[in-house]
C-alpha cells in the first residue's frame, strides 16, 4: 500500500536564502510547530532524530536517514516505524526558484502494511502539520530579511 501528501507555500525569498533555515534542524524547536525537535547533520547517509507533533494527532520521534541533501534545491530523507515495511515515510522538501522568491514544497510519500489504517492520520493531523510547519518557515524568512 502506498499514500503519498503533498502541500506548497510561497516564500518571497529566494531558494538560498530559505535553505539555512530548512537545514538549521537545532533551531527547529524555535519555530516549527511540526518537528519540534530535531538533531543531526542534514547530510546523505546521516541519522537524524526528529520529534513530530501533528496538531490533534499523537507526538511520534523518528529516526530517518538522510538520503537527499542538494543544497537550496532538496533535502529528503526516509524513515521506518519500527521495521522496514511496516510504515516507511520518504519525506521530502523542494525549494523551487521562482520569479517572485521560493515554491516550498513538502511532500512525503508512504509505504508499507499500515499505510491504510494510518490513512486518516496521515490525511488529517499530519497534513495539517506540513500545512503549519510551511507557514512558519515563511514567517521565520520573512522575519529575517533586512527591513526594506
Amino acid at each position: 500500500m502506498r499514500h503519498d501528501i503533498r502541500t506548497e507555500i510561497e516564500i518571497e525569498a529566494p531558494p538560498e536564502v530559505v535553505w539555512p533555515h530548512l537545514v538549521d534542524l537545532a533551531a527547529y524547536s524555535d519555530w516549527n510547530p511540526f518537528i519540534t525537535s530535531a538533531a543531526g547533520a542534514p547530510e546523505v547517509g546521516q541519522k537524524l532524530s526528529l520529534r513530530m507533533e501533528p496538531p490533534g494527532g499523537r507526538a511520534l520521534t523518528f529516526r530517518p536517514r538522510v538520503t537527499v541533501a542538494s543544497r537550496a534545491t532538496q533535502l529528503e530523507w526516509l524513515g521506518h516505524l519500527v521495521v522496514p515495511g511496516l510504515f516507511d515515510g520518504r519525506h521530502r522538501f523542494e525549494l523551487v526558484a521562482t520569479g517572485s522568491g521560493t515554491r516550498f514544497v513538502q511532500s512525503e510519500s508512504f509505504r508499507g502494511l499500515l499505510v491504510r489504517p494510518l490513512r486518516r492520520m496521515i490525511d488529517g493531523p499530519t497534513r495539517a502539520g506540513f500545512e503549519a510547519m510551511n507557514a512558519a518557515l515563511r514567517r521565520r524568512v520573512r522575519e529575517a530579511l533586512p527591513a526594506a
